[in-house]
């Protein structure tokens, strides 16, 4: 298991390392380093044991078993394609309606380098996050699978959670992305799970769109 997580851990950072060179990259940094820092805080909480990691094929298990609540904090166009009947959506980024100058400069950007090829937004951190999840679960001793396309965007939303007061999290480590088609029986949708997230993870902050293939 610790390999596995090692594994994970270092596809996604080298991932975000590699391709989150774009245009404009001197705006993003304040943003981009909040959600690192975020990540860091979840990769501890994790190897630590405080957040539990959880293999996909083993989520049905925890979910039904074990009591906990599978969270999906994927963006809504992505879990659109695809999603586990019944579990929970709370987004992490949502897209970015703000039609300030700036802003549709970075639209303009983020179409040609990604939303052209994939049809991907440019997304924002959701504010609301945290109040969105206590508003739907406002028991902070319940358990939270929390999970998105290949684990990145999940990790920043468990240091948020738990920071946030809830202390029942698990991890779905790698992401919908390394499941296998019989790992959750109830999947709706168009497509696969593990195909929702096709071209990897885009984590669009608010400044520039950055690629993190392997969120």
């Amino acid at each position: 298991m610790a390999t596995q997580l090692n594994n994970v851990f270092r596809t996604s950072i080298l991932k975000h390392k590699i391709q989150s060179e774009t245009p404009l990259k001197t705006t993003i940094r304040t943003t981009r380093f909040q959600v690192i820092n975020a990540t860091s805080s979840a990769r501890q909480l994790i190897e630590s044991g405080t957040v539990r990691p959880i293999l996909p094929k083993d989520a049905s298990t925890a979910i039904n078993s074990e009591g906990f609540v599978l969270l999906d904090v994927r963006p809504t166009w992505e879990r659109e394609k695809a999603r586990v009947a019944g579990s929970l959506h709370v987004p992490m980024f949502v897209e970015d309606t703000d039609n300030s100058p700036i802003t549709l400069l970075k639209k303009w950007v983020h179409f040609g380098y990604i939303g052209l090829w994939t049809g991907q937004y440019l997304t924002t951190l959701n504010s609301e996050f945290l109040s969105q999840v206590e508003n739907a679960i406002p028991g902070k001793e319940a358990k939270l699978l929390v999970a998105c396309g290949e684990g990145l965007r999940s990790m920043t939303a468990a240091s948020k959670l738990y920071n946030g007061g809830y202390k029942n999290l698990g991890w779905l480590a790698g992401g919908f992305n390394r499941s296998k088609n019989n790992d959750f029986p109830a999947v709706e949708g168009k497509e696969k799970l593990q195909h929702a997230t096709v071209w990897g993870c885009f984590l669009h902050i608010p400044s520039v769109a950055h690629i993190i293939k392997g969120c």
